[in-house]
């Protein structure tokens, strides 16, 4: 399981996804069919994330049933960037087509 922060085009996203690696080619599908084709992603801490997000985090896990799934966790860039501070971040993984 990885907890990241996706910078996109139009602001920052928290998403829990299931996916070994962030640059994985059907990862980046699921991205893309959102509408994200080019992103600036870091890792956080699963264990970080889950008590700054408490209750709501449980529910999206219960929800990441299926192998290789991706999920918003929050897509309020306000909110995440309230949270989480750049020291928590792991390093940058950059992609692009």
């Amino acid at each position: 399981m990885k907890t990241s922060i996706i910078f996109t085009g139009t602001g920052p996203i928290l998403i829990m996804t299931s996916y070994e690696s962030l640059t994985n080619p059907d990862f980046v599908e699921k991205l893309e069919a959102k509408g994200i084709k080019k992103f600036i992603a870091y890792e956080l801490p699963v264990e970080t994330v889950k008590e700054r997000y408490g209750k709501h985090f449980d529910i999206i896990m219960g929800d990441l049933h299926q192998k290789d799934d991706l999920r918003v966790l929050d897509y309020n860039g306000h909110s995440i960037f309230l949270n989480f501070s750049f020291a928590e971040m792991g390093k940058p993984v950059y992609y692009e087509p």
